[in-house]
């Protein structure tokens, strides 16, 4: 079972002025047999909170994915990779890019999405988008190699099986 958290950026959504649709399509995509949602949260977009709560969920919840969603874009308040990158010590490149490169088949608005990936201990981090089509569809581009991902990660699998 594959510990998973999922946390929507939002300054809307954490004040209680948005329904928080993302998070929920997310839920909706794994599947239970192998995904467990131990952790779901909404924090507004702020530097120092993002790092705080990804730091709690790699170093004390011990989760092996967090997928957040929103803050991956061009406003001034789009923080979400900055604040991944402060914590994150290996950054996995293939992930943003397959995402990218799934979703320039949908939108050319694709190639402006700063989200990234990268691993804090045995838990990998995925920037997602803030919409439930795009996160959706970034998730679903990645998916079937996450779980070879993890056990390599937490030591359950050799990086060589395919």
């Amino acid at each position: 079972m594959i510990k998973t958290a999922i946390v929507t950026i939002s300054d809307k959504g954490s004040k209680g002025e948005r329904k928080d649709g993302t998070g929920e399509a997310l839920k909706n995509i794994l599947d239970p047999e192998y995904y467990s949602i131990d952790h779901y949260k909404i924090i507004p977009d702020e530097l120092e909170k993002i790092v705080e709560e990804l730091i709690y969920l790699s170093d004390e919840l011990k989760v092996n994915l967090v997928l957040t969603n929103g803050g991956t874009g061009f406003s001034k308040r789009d923080v979400t990779p900055e604040a991944t990158m402060q914590v994150i010590k290996k950054y996995v490149p293939g992930i943003g890019e397959a995402m990218r490169s799934e979703s320039l088949k949908v939108t050319p608005k694709a190639m402006l999405s700063r989200a990234i990936s990268g691993i804090r201990n045995e838990t990998l981090i995925v920037n997602l988008p803030g919409s439930p089509k795009g996160a959706v569809e970034n998730l679903q581009a990645i998916l079937p190699a996450l779980p070879h991902g993890i056990d390599i990660l937490t030591g359950k699998a050799s990086e060589c099986a395919r």
